[in-house]
């Protein structure tokens, strides 16, 4: 198998067949391969938006499905989320020069008790794939940093992640807060996590939940799109 990955040259490839190989290269958690096939494409006149959706998010989405499903594993996801990274690293000053079209801003974080982070940061990696900009709170957040955030970076969306049937809860907590100080309808709270499902996100007043990192980015995507659309029409 490692002979024939030997042979192939990234710059040899035309550009579906380069793409088509970072999709693999990111499964694989290729981080040098992934680095000198941006670059290639780049040198090739691609723009960094289409490098970033078709090449890097889509080779993530494939990741994101396989883990779902349990056919990778948590170190797997890392590298591959890794190797992402390396690629974004390239590609994020040249979208900011080419103004890539910026879809919403999201704050993220795992609530108090609770210090699981991978899923949350896959879903931050591929929220930032898709052009939103994203503030992660990290682990652990009472609800006084979830709000302290909001107030500060006014995004679009809030995020909650959970991974303990016994931290859960504190969605709701803070959920109700937002309620109690009269601002819940200001912004779309997404709800997330191995033990949550659709029945706990409605129960606790979430606009949705999402099952895995792909999920939330299209979610994200039709809420923020509807938002604006609403604003637009001065819904």
């Amino acid at each position: 198998m490692s002979d024939e990955e030997d042979d192939i040259v990234l710059s040899e490839l035309d550009d579906d067949e380069l793409v088509q190989q970072m999709h693999d290269d990111l499964y694989d958690g290729l981080k040098e391969e992934i680095e000198e096939a941006v670059n290639i494409l780049l040198e090739r006149g691609w723009m960094p938006y289409d490098i970033l959706t078709k090449a890097l998010v889509e080779g993530m989405r494939i990741v994101g499905i396989d883990f779902r499903d349990g056919i990778l594993f948590v170190p797997e996801v890392l590298l591959a989320a890794n190797a992402m990274k390396a690629g974004m690293f390239i590609l994020k000053p040249l979208l900011a020069e080419t103004g890539a079209p910026k879809l919403g801003s999201m704050v993220i974080g795992t609530v108090k008790g609770d210090i699981h982070d991978i899923g949350k940061n896959l879903v931050s990696m591929m929220m930032e794939g898709a052009g939103f900009d994203v503030y992660d709170l990290g682990i652990n957040n009472p609800v006084e940093n979830y709000i302290e955030a909001l107030e500060r970076h006014e995004p679009d969306i809030l995020g909650m992640s959970a991974l303990l049937t016994t931290t859960m809860p504190y969605m709701k907590v803070v959920i109700d807060t937002l309620k109690e100080k009269g601002i819940r309808d200001d912004y779309i709270v997404l709800v997330g996590g191995a033990p949550l499902n659709e029945e706990f996100g409605k129960a606790i007043g979430a606009d949705a939940y999402c099952r895995d990192a792909a999920v939330a980015v299209e979610t994200a995507k039709t809420y923020v799109t509807r938002k604006h659309n609403l604003l637009a029409a001065g819904g």
